[in-house]
């Protein structure tokens, strides 16, 4: 992408800091609890890696992990790219704006796009995946400090949903909190009106603008296609339907107890049984676009926090879904997750 030296030069810094890079890994993570999921998505994930400046001559040292958690319609690759992590990482750390720490980005592109981070016999147990076999594997094959103060979690759309999902149903595996701009925070699917069914439904909002080049690149998808199908997948599965999972409305027909089902996996809904396991975070982080569709649901997200006296911060800014994603990633996501986790930085210079 070409931007490290524009970006480095901009900062002024020495010749000999600015050669000073991170390296990358992609590999290859086999999910245990997403082995025989019924669409048939490989157990074995793509997993992307960005290890610090120092990783590779400072052997003793140990580092805080910040997971990244991407949005539906595209993969994790594409997510990597669009907000050009190891750039913004190196500019970061090298810098010093940002002490160095170990990025995580797994991917969870599915048969219909995104897994929405969520267990379903369908689509696998994708929870117990992030917060069991993923944590697992990166404690055991890097030098991290393997505890919650040192874990960092951070998503966008699909995966600020999944942020807000697995934080409160699994404490105590991560302190901090950063969803961007988060989907489906109320799923409240409602019978078909007749008077507009004429009328063309207008689309969701895209998960980022690269979403619309369909099938341009490993992870492309189908746009929003499919994620109907995706969170029937996730939220309503059925293991004797053809398809394996049922949709709120069939053949026409509106069926209220499968829409409930929707409903209870909305984060709005689910939060007041959390309360307590929300309040064990160190800090969390929310932000959404003034010009975003999801708007709405994201400062009604803010307002419920506040009404369980959950500790939080909410900020808006001028943009859309997709437009300030990278430039977020870079100068709020990393120095945010950087704070939470000083007191994990100090540890590991003691090791």
């Amino acid at each position: 992408f070409g931007l490290l030296g524009t970006l480095l030069a901009s900062a002024q810094v020495p010749a000999a800091t600015a050669a000073k890079k991170g390296t990358v890994e992609k590999i290859k993570v086999h999910g245990k609890s997403l082995e025989g999921n019924l669409e048939g998505d490989s157990p074995d994930r793509d997993v992307f890696v960005y290890l610090p400046p120092s990783y590779a001559t400072n052997k003793t040292r140990r580092y805080p992990v910040v997971y990244f958690l991407h949005g539906y319609g595209i993969g994790a690759e594409r997510y990597w790219n669009i907000m050009t992590v190891p750039e913004a990482a190196d500019k970061e750390m090298t810098t010093g704006n940002v002490k160095e720490m170990i990025l995580v980005h797994p991917d969870a592109f599915t048969k219909y796009d995104g897994s929405m981070y969520s267990n379903s016999p369908t689509t696998g147990n994708w929870e117990a995946y992030l917060t069991q076999d993923l944590v697992s594997y990166v404690d055991t094959h890097y030098r991290t400090i393997a505890k919650p103060d040192s874990r960092g979690l951070a998503g966008h759309s699909m995966g600020g949903y999944g942020t807000f999902r697995l934080a409160m149903k699994y404490p105590g595996i991560f302190s901090s909190l950063y969803p961007m701009s988060s989907c489906c925070l109320m799923n409240n699917p409602q019978p078909p009106n007749p008077d507009q069914a004429k009328a063309k439904a207008p689309p969701p909002p895209p998960a980022d603008n690269a979403a619309k080049d369909k099938g341009k690149a490993k992870g492309g998808g189908n746009g929003f296609a499919n994620v109907t199908k995706a969170e029937g997948a996730a939220w309503s599965p059925n293991p004797k339907s053809p398809v394996f999972f049922d949709l709120p409305t069939e053949d026409g027909k509106f069926r209220p107890e499968i829409a409930a089902k929707w409903v209870a996996n909305s984060p709005l809904a689910m939060l007041d049984q959390y309360v307590s396991n929300m309040k064990k975070y160190h800090a969390i982080m929310m932000d959404c676009g003034l010009s975003d569709g999801l708007i709405t649901t994201n400062r009604q997200m803010d307002a419920l926090l506040t009404q369980f006296d959950i500790p939080h911060s909410f900020e808006t800014y001028d943009g859309d879904h997709n437009n300030r994603v990278k430039e977020r990633f870079e100068t709020k996501v990393l120095p945010f997750s950087q704070a939470v986790l000083e007191a994990s930085y100090k540890a590991s210079m003691q090791v």
